[in-house]
């Protein structure tokens, strides 16, 4: 797009967009939730669908005019079945935090029991933060890792799931590096007689690519997002099994949104269809073999890699040994044009605000081309700035390299 309209008029926003293309240009992004949308998928956000009001669902619209609406988003649905093998899916969630709440509206009564996965030891906000509204309108109970493994040990789940006796077990997390054993916690949920939601936000793209256990089959419910490893526009969606198909819709419309994003749910049409290709599988293997690479490096080089490794797009590096903050990383890596975010780490002794780790992603660098050797080079660039006696310095003197790898690695159009 090249913002004609927008710098006639109002130049000063087609000047930050400006800017924004240009920063990402010339920084590594290794934010685990983010990625880069293909041009066609930007296309279909930035369409003319953002004009249309829709609520409903097709063929039972409250407004008039919706006839191609109604296509579209048969089209996202088909398709969203297609590459999940889903009995339903709903694509309406404005977020993967919205299509969290759905769940909940559609089953559970206020104070109902739900167990999920500590957000210190990598859960999710929607999980049952206090300050979130699953924290304030659930009663949380939670699962975490272990201390010697720092991975889920399902037998302590299911120890924890029949001493609470939830109405709701939650699987996936957001800072967890390692794959979520859907039928596992399938088999948990059903002998406390419990349902299961997957929330796979984060690993969606893995799931389609084949590359992580697929949890619709076993799940009532999965819930996920259409950016990140799905490499979409920013959106979520909800798939359950045909017995709660109409709750689900009920709980998105009316029950949490009106009008549905259009536009959005274009782009998420199109993105599936990308998802179905041969080149996005070869793309999530690379996304898994880019992180497993740097985590290894990593580890190489000295530092602690939270769990050993990763089975995933990320992975956590542990900077307490190092006396670091992961707030003083995330900017002195900011400073070499190497976005990453500080990140909380299981059993973690330091604030949220300023904790002892920083999380790493690969979804977006993969889709800029980069392969093993290049994210090893990433980790050494890290580990340079890791080590330095004076980080900040350390960290300006690597950006004209940084900024060389990033322009023989220009983001796709």
């Amino acid at each position: 797009m090249n913002f004609d309209a927008l710098k006639q008029n109002d130049p000063r926003l087609a000047e930050l967009l400006a800017s924004e293309r240009e920063r990402r240009q010339e920084t590594l992004d290794l934010i685990a939730s983010e990625n880069l949308c293909p041009k066609g998928v930007r296309e279909a956000v930035g369409s003319i669908l953002t004009d249309k009001y829709a609520e409903g669902y097709p063929g039972d619209r409250w407004y008039g005019g919706c006839g191609v609406i109604d296509a579209v988003e048969r089209l996202a649905v088909d398709r969203g079945k297609q590459l999940f093998g889903c009995d339903h899916i709903n694509v309406q969630p404005h977020s993967g935090s919205q299509a969290n709440m759905a769940v909940y509206f559609a089953v559970l009564e206020p104070g109902a029991t739900i167990l999920s996965m500590d957000l210190t030891h990598g859960g999710h906000l929607t999980h049952g933060k206090k300050a979130n509204f699953s924290g304030r309108l659930f009663h949380i109970t939670h699962y975490g890792v272990s201390a010697e493994t720092e991975q889920i040990d399902y037998d302590a789940v299911a120890e924890k799931a029949r001493e609470v006796k939830p109405a709701l077990i939650i699987g996936g997390a957001s800072s967890y590096p390692r794959r979520i054993e859907a039928a596992r916690l399938a088999e948990i949920a059903g002998d406390v007689g419990a349902r299961l939601m997957i929330d796979m936000a984060h690993f969606a793209g893995l799931v389609a690519g084949g590359v992580h256990p697929d949890p619709v089959p076993v799940s009532d419910f999965v819930t996920g997002t259409t950016h990140k490893t799905m490499r979409g526009p920013r959106g979520g969606f909800v798939i359950c099994k045909q017995e709660y198909a109409e709750a689900i819709d009920h709980a998105v419309f009316p029950g949490l949104q009106g009008g549905p994003l259009m536009h959005v749910i274009a782009g998420k049409a199109a993105a599936f269809a990308l998802a179905m290709t041969d080149d996005f599988k070869a793309y999530q293997a690379q996304i898994v073999a880019n992180a497993r690479a740097m985590a290894d490096e990593m580890a190489s080089l000295g530092y602690r890699v939270v769990s050993g490794g990763t089975d995933t797009h990320l992975f956590l590096v542990d900077l307490t040994p190092l006396g670091l903050t992961g707030g003083q990383v995330q900017q002195w890596l900011g400073a070499a044009g190497i976005v990453l975010n500080k990140n909380v780490i299981p059993f973690d002794k330091r604030p949220s605000t300023d904790p002892s780790g920083i999380r790493i992603g690969t979804p977006s660098i993969t889709t800029r081309g980069v392969v093993e050797d290049g994210v090893r080079q990433v980790a050494r660039w890290i580990g340079q700035v890791l080590k330095a006696e004076a980080p900040a310095r350390a960290a300006e003197g690597l950006r004209a390299e940084v900024l060389e790898f990033c322009r023989s690695h220009p983001i796709p159009d």
